[in-house]
């Protein structure tokens, strides 16, 4: 049922006629040629946690070009090894999302988990105003209504990415904020496209996104694991 693009969620026939989705979809491959024809010149982004998602997406934007260098990207953590990490790449790293903020002029990335977003976003939301860089959540769950809460006069984009972003074949959905622009659209693209399938949806739909893309790879590795020890027995 679930492969690695998920191709069975992002096609329109998969979907309940309910559920389908809107004309408007747009599916970005992750195509070096895609990426350069819709990218902003000279991308700055910066990634508030820099743990695995955060890395493969950081890895996808400078393996894709989308960013000209790695130093155009930056990142915050608190696990210092991370950032040691981060910085091997070429990657700006600090741990003040202030000034992560002041560096990111076109999409900071909140990366961190969900209950970790009411802590980071009233310093992101003083530094950041609505003609600034677009905020862009990958916490699971946490919605359009809550960021806009959170991040008052920000323009923000809810995301849902997969762990196959890991390796370069992830499905992600994304669902924007009405004060979002057709640029805001262009730079979610660039970014989750250089790691993958990248469709917009209803936000209404992210919920069965996250428990079908979203986490349905890690049943299927459960399942190869079961099978492989199966082998191992036999």
């Amino acid at each position: 049922l679930v492969t690695t693009h998920t191709h069975l969620l992002l096609a329109p026939r998969a979907l309940p006629q309910q559920h389908n989705i809107t004309s408007s979809t747009r599916i970005a491959p992750y195509t070096s040629e895609h990426t350069a024809n819709i990218m902003k010149d000279d991308l700055s982004i910066g990634f508030v946690g820099c743990g695995m998602m955060a890395s493969a997406l950081m890895d996808g934007l400078i393996d894709k070009k989308v960013v000209k260098e790695p130093s155009r990207i930056i990142t915050s953590d608190v696990y210092q090894p991370a950032l040691d990490r981060a910085a091997g790449k070429g990657i700006a790293t600090t741990t003040d999302n202030a000034k992560l903020c002041a560096d990111a002029k076109d999409a900071i990335i909140l990366a961190v988990k969900p209950n970790i977003i009411p802590e980071v976003c009233p310093i992101i939301g003083g530094a950041v105003d609505s003609q600034g860089a677009l905020i862009i959540s990958i916490a699971a769950g946490v919605t359009l209504q809550t960021l806009e809460s959170l991040l008052a006069g920000s323009r923000v984009v809810r995301v849902m990415p997969n762990t196959p972003c890991l390796v370069g074949e992830a499905a992600s959905a994304y669902a924007m904020s009405s004060a979002c622009t057709e640029d805001d659209k262009t730079i979610v693209e660039a970014i989750f496209g250089a790691v993958g399938l990248c469709v917009q949806v209803k936000e209404e739909l992210l919920n069965p996104v996250t428990g079908l893309s979203g986490s349905g790879p890690a049943y299927v590795y459960q399942f190869i694991e079961a099978l492989a020890d199966g082998g191992v027995r036999s």
